[in-house]
């Protein structure tokens, strides 16, 4: 799509006043009930359908069909992220009236740094088409990786700072518990950081890990940029209330690396497929509605015997017991 600069930064203007709205409503520190995730976890994947039709108006069925399939992708992703955020909490002992300012924080962090990806992958794309046999390439040894993770019990590993975040708590400092919202306080005539801060770091710059095969896979269902950006944006906005939805489901998705790595390894063959079409060599490519369908039929699959293994699991341990 021909996208001008007054669309661009109309489309900013709204995201960032949905996040005001998503501020205001979350401002004062609490509990998140189940109803409250459940109501706002509706109201983001309404606003992005919603997004995804005015899309279908504007340039009709082909850039509706990347946005659903970037979409469901990056937020099925995301949902596997959620298993790292629920390390993160536990390792920084983060109180549960506060989790919900963390993660709102978080996301905002690595939504901004994420739109740095897609504006270098939008660069390298357009500079180099050679770059998507780099991309498949990337994203099936990455699926390859998942399934190897997945085996050996990835999720219930601990979480390790990464060395940027190492080398901030070095630099500045940190107190030794909670200040309320906090990020700064003084101790001793020294500016330290909270731990509040420090787990808003983590889980921002562990999301920017996952980009690095998100955005590859982004970029196998569209070229668009502004798909691309705002597919991402609607993913991650409604992660935060997700997470409180589903923070008790997600021992129970015992097969959701394996479905993301096929989804993975898919777009990784499509995109390969792409590059050769590209290079001249006459091959059949993969056409968004199939794609949609295939992520969709994935997922579905990979839930239901995600619960229908762990009912099976908890029925052997009663018996057991």
């Amino acid at each position: 799509m021909n996208i001008s600069l007054t669309v661009w930064l109309l489309t900013i203007a709204a995201l960032c006043a949905l996040v005001g709205v998503d501020f205001l409503v979350g401002r004062k520190p609490h509990d998140v009930s189940l109803k409250e995730a459940g109501i706002w976890t509706v109201v983001w994947v309404v606003l992005a359908c919603l997004f995804g039709l005015g899309l279908f108006f504007y340039g009709g069925s082909g850039p509706t069909g990347e946005f659903f399939a970037g979409y469901i992708t990056e937020k099925s992703l995301s949902v596997d992220n959620l298993f790292v955020f629920v390390l993160i909490m536990g390792k920084f002992a983060v109180p549960s009236q506060y989790q919900q300012r963390v993660l709102m924080v978080g996301v905002l962090v690595a939504l901004v740094l994420r739109a740095g990806f897609i504006a270098a992958g939008a660069a390298i794309i357009s500079a180099f088409s050679w770059v998507f046999y780099i991309f498949g390439a990337f994203l099936i040894w990455t699926a390859w990786k998942l399934v190897q993770d997945a085996r050996k019990g990835g999720h219930e590993e601990e979480y390790e700072e990464n060395k940027l975040l190492k080398i901030a708590e070095r630099r500045f400092g940190v107190a030794d518990r909670y200040h309320g919202t906090k990020l700064f306080i003084r101790e001793n005539g020294k500016r330290i950081m909270t731990p509040m801060l420090v787990v808003m770091l983590a889980i921002g710059s562990t999301d920017v890990l996952f980009a690095l095969d998100s955005i590859p896979a982004i970029y196998g269902l569209t070229q668009d940029p502004y798909i691309v950006f705002t597919a991402n944006a609607f993913a991650l906005m409604g992660l935060r209330q997700l997470y409180f939805l589903i923070g008790g489901l997600l021992k129970k998705l015992v097969h959701l690396s394996y479905g993301l790595s096929i989804i993975l390894g898919f777009i990784g063959v499509k995109l390969v497929l792409h590059a050769l079409h590209e290079s001249g060599v006459h091959v059949p490519e993969i056409s968004i509605p199939f794609s949609l369908g295939f992520i969709v039929l994935v997922l579905a699959v990979t839930t239901f015997t995600s619960l229908w293994a762990t009912r099976a699991a908890d029925e052997e341990t009663a018996v057991k017991s």
